[in-house]
């Protein structure tokens, strides 16, 4: 481990962030366009592990997860119910991701969480949004019918016209990634709004400090076809363009 390759940050986002007051660089990996065929931990063996050290630890996008284990669906195979139809009209429409916002993602929430789970929660979320607030229904449906995604323009395709389930047992994912790599492994659902830690390894930190230093979602959503990222304590970190060196300015951390 620890060969040097060319590193490359994605456009418009940031090489490094502070927590807890050290410096941390997000390192994303770009992949081929990963499919049913795949296995995760190959696919994770192959990109990443070339570039590992031994402090580091690797974050890895929930939706490649779920597409290797075979939980996304072409919208073309999938018949939405007349309640799915129904429910996905009151779904707040994010411009950071389709959610539950069309009829096929909600008929996934139907039939991972069931009819009856999925009515209640629409109709407390209805009281919530009176007072103003958002996001309960994913609450109360739970984090399995919350990691749904479905399909969005900005999405890369062919997975732009599919809609996927959350990964199926994270833990046991981010576990055995981890065994066969050496470093710790976090499963992660992060857009441009938050981030949720679905699945960690042992020796993982703690989800807190995931979701901060990933609050900027330095993977991206869209193009970038980056769904590996390694989280590397660094004060050097060679990427496309020449060496960074990693120097606090202002309260934050810049390229210089």
């Amino acid at each position: 481990m620890g060969r040097t390759r060319e590193l490359r940050v994605n456009c418009g986002k940031r090489l490094a962030v502070e927590v807890g007051g050290r410096g941390y660089a997000r390192i994303p990996i770009k992949t081929h366009v990963i499919t049913a065929a795949d296995d995760i931990v190959d696919v994770v063996q192959r990109y990443a592990g070339p570039l590992l050290h031994s402090e580091d630890m690797l974050v890895i996008s929930e939706k490649v997860v779920s597409i290797a284990q075979q939980r996304a669906y072409p919208i073309s195979q999938i018949k939405p119910s007349w309640l799915a139809r129904v429910l996905a009209e009151f779904v707040y429409k994010s411009p950071y991701g389709i959610g539950l916002g069309s009829p096929w993602t909600m008929e996934l929430a139907i039939r991972e969480a069931g009819p009856l789970r999925v009515v209640a929660a629409a109709a407390v979320a209805g009281v919530a949004k009176v007072f103003g607030a958002r996001g309960v229904f994913y609450r109360v449906c739970g984090a399995d019918v919350a990691a749904i995604d479905g399909p969005c323009d900005y999405t890369l395709p062919p997975y732009n016209r599919y809609a996927i389930l959350g990964p199926s047992k994270p833990n046991d994912v981010a576990q055995s990634i981890s065994e066969a790599t050496g470093v710790p492994v976090a499963v992660v659902d992060a857009n441009d709004l938050g981030v949720a830690v679905l699945g960690v390894s042992a020796g993982c930190p703690e989800r807190a400090f995931l979701a901060e230093a990933l609050a900027d979602n330095p993977l991206g959503q869209s193009c970038e076809q980056t769904p590996i990222g390694i989280v590397r304590p660094a004060r050097y970190v060679p990427v496309r363009g020449g060496a960074v060196t990693l120097r606090r300015s202002s309260g934050s951390w810049r390229r210089c």
